[in-house]
């Protein structure tokens, strides 16, 4: 395992069940431990890898945004860095979510948070003011991204959630990491990229190009771009900027 995703349990529900390459791992982690059901925040391949293991050895059902269902259900085209990284999840049969979802006395939200992938959702336990993220927030200052990334919807998903309660929020990444002040963190993160998309624009209207935009305002790409063969990259970040519609 070259690099691991989080997945959550809470009193029956987990959220996310990793990437391939962990999935005995979970199975044996969870054995004699409640689960009641599982939800997906995507169907990316990192997040969805113990599905099919989880349905047959622990008889749960797994639940994932109705845009996510079809893709559950097929092998994945992968890339050779997420064929390495994660490897290829085995096809699962998945239920679609609704607006919301009780579990063990919680009564979760779900919300569409578009902003990393057609049918990206975020779980709002709204008693304790705990979310279940995803791939939405992962750092308040993301460099790099994929190619379907959308800074403009990111930015409008991380101040609805931030709006969500008056209360603090609990953010709980898919990098393992709970982030106790949750609202602020996400609109440290979408003043950011808003940051950044005015930086963008202003150098586009000087006719420099996204490539020289990107070496502007960051420096140099990341080393993560020759990695993925560009897959995940600052220039993604600046191209996606560029469209963003912003105040």
């Amino acid at each position: 395992m070259l690099y691991w995703v989080a997945a959550w349990l809470v009193d029956g529900l987990l959220f996310d069940t990793g990437c391939s390459y962990t999935a005995s791992e979970l199975l044996e982690h969870l054995r004699g431990r409640e689960v009641k059901v599982v939800v997906n925040s995507h169907h990316h391949e990192d997040h969805i890898g113990a599905n099919r293991i989880l349905e047959q050895e622990l008889s749960v059902e797994v639940f994932a945004h109705p845009l996510a269902l079809p893709l559950l259900k097929q092998k994945p085209k992968l890339l050779p860095y997420q064929e390495l990284v994660w490897g290829y999840p085995d096809p699962s049969d998945a239920r679609p979510l609704g607006d919301s979802l009780v579990v063990c006395g919680h009564r979760y939200r779900v919300i569409e948070t578009p902003g990393h992938s057609p049918g990206h959702i975020v779980l709002f336990e709204e008693q304790t003011g705990w979310i279940f993220g995803g791939d939405l927030f992962v750092t308040e200052k993301p460099r790099a991204i994929r190619p379907g990334e959308n800074v403009g919807k990111m930015i409008a998903d991380m101040r609805k959630l931030a709006s969500l309660r008056e209360g603090p929020l609990t953010l709980f990444t898919a990098l393992g990491d709970i982030v106790e002040d949750g609202s602020a963190a996400l609109i440290r993160c979408a003043d950011y990229l808003e940051e950044v998309a005015r930086k963008a624009r202003a150098l586009n209207s000087q006719g420099l190009s996204v490539e020289e935009i990107r070496d502007k305002i960051f420096g140099r790409e990341s080393a993560l771009a020759g990695l993925t063969g560009g897959d995940f990259s600052i220039k993604n970040l600046v191209v996606s900027a560029l469209q963003a519609e912003i105040g």
